[in-house]
């Protein structure tokens, strides 16, 4: 009798439609996002009530650097912590002072890479998944920090970056409000409100409802995550990988541009760069590729700030104009000292891959970088400095 030397594929493994995978990614990349936005609202609501005491201590540069790097990791956004420190700047009585502002913002621009370094968290019981979601999550907060050290003395030496935004701010002068709403973040806004209604039946208590926000929202996030990348592994294939590899590779401006335009939609650069994420753990991008997306996504999010200005008005509407562009020229004038040389470009992914290597080794320091740098070691710094 003939035996078939077909393969049998049992009915179990039978490959599923391409189209409920597509599907099961887009749901899932949605509870992903109102995840990190019900993770935002939790430490918004621990910690939004602080800022305002925070933003007194900024006459030393480096407390307003300290000061702004705190403000962002409590409240989650950065795009919230300049808005604020632009009203700030703009108030008709005892404005805040620009030259001490312009600290508050890149510190608020190196608070904001918490989120991703959080989301990459998530892939810590899978090794070489962690390696590469923690190096292309921590690239973003080495390029913030290379920045920081290169521009804030330079700043400080010179006033370089306000002189140049005080003189772009005529330019605007007599434009009036701008407002915009993001339909991507209203949407996830709208997922995460039935989720915080039945927090609120369960607990009175604002703190707790915001403990149990965060816990939830972290669950939701890591489940996403893991589900997303498995789907995402099965469903691209290897040409298809190349080819979206290839493209990165060769036109890191377009990713640049990519970064901007999907952050200034979405008024987030948390979510863009928590997005590449598992996209990296999953090995469909790589570091190299991921980079020029984050340093798109820090240009993006000065946007929302720069809105908000261009909607206040009294007597120092100029100076919270002014405040919103400088925030703007610090991350294109980083891209440009830092991207385009190989050897300043090598610090951040260098560092990146550096750390993703330590952390793989001991999970322990990767929570540890976490929580220590962006939460422990700041509070620490403006603890005191408000006792002195």
């Amino acid at each position: 009798m003939a035996t078939s030397t077909s393969p049998i594929i049992p009915a179990s493994e039978t490959p599923p439609n391409p189209w409920l995978r597509f599907a099961l990614v887009f749901g899932l990349l949605y509870v992903f996002l109102v995840g990190i936005n019900g993770l935002s609202g939790g430490f918004k609501s621990l910690g939004g009530g602080l800022l305002e005491t925070f933003f007194a201590a900024t006459t030393n540069p480096f407390m307003g650097l300290v000061v702004g790097l705190l403000a962002t990791t409590l409240v989650q956004s950065s795009s919230v912590t300049t808005s604020l420190i632009v009203a700030m700047v703009a108030a008709p009585e005892n404005p805040l002072p620009i030259a001490n502002a312009v600290p508050m913002v890149m510190g608020a621009n190196i608070g904001t890479t918490v989120t991703n370094t959080i989301v990459s968290l998530a892939h810590m019981s899978r090794p070489d998944e962690f390696r590469r979601a923690f190096a292309v999550a921590t690239c973003h907060d080495f390029f913030n920090f290379t920045a920081v050290l290169i521009l804030l003395p330079l700043e400080m030496a010179t006033g370089f970056l306000r002189h140049s935004a005080g003189e772009l701010a005529t330019v605007f002068s007599g434009i009036g409000g701008v407002s915009y709403k993001s339909p991507v973040k209203d949407a996830i806004k709208a997922g995460a409100k039935p989720l915080q209604e039945l927090i609120a039946v369960i607990t009175d208590s604002s703190h707790a409802q915001a403990i149990i926000l965060i816990v939830v929202c972290g669950l939701l996030i890591y489940g996403a995550l893991f589900l997303l990348v498995k789907t995402m592994r099965s469903l691209l294939r290897k040409k298809m990988e190349g080819a979206v590899m290839g493209a990165l590779d060769q036109q890191p401006l377009l990713a640049m541009l990519v970064g901007i335009l999907v952050t200034s939609v979405v008024q987030s650069s948390s979510i863009t760069t928590s997005l590449l994420v598992p996209l990296a753990g999953a090995g469909i991008i790589t570091l190299e590729q991921a980079f020029p997306v984050t340093i798109g996504a820090n240009i993006g999010t000065t946007v929302t700030a720069l809105l908000a200005s261009l909607a206040v008005s009294g007597e120092n509407a100029s100076a919270g104009v002014t405040i919103a562009l400088v925030h703007f020229l610090f991350n294109v004038c980083a891209t440009g000292i830092i991207y385009p040389v190989k050897r300043m470009r090598n610090v951040p992914l260098g560092g990146a891959r550096k750390l993703a290597g330590i952390a793989v080794k001991n999970r322990w320091a990767a929570l540890a970088y976490v929580v220590f740098l962006f939460y422990l070691l700041p509070m620490a710094l403006a603890a005191l400095n408000h006792y002195n």
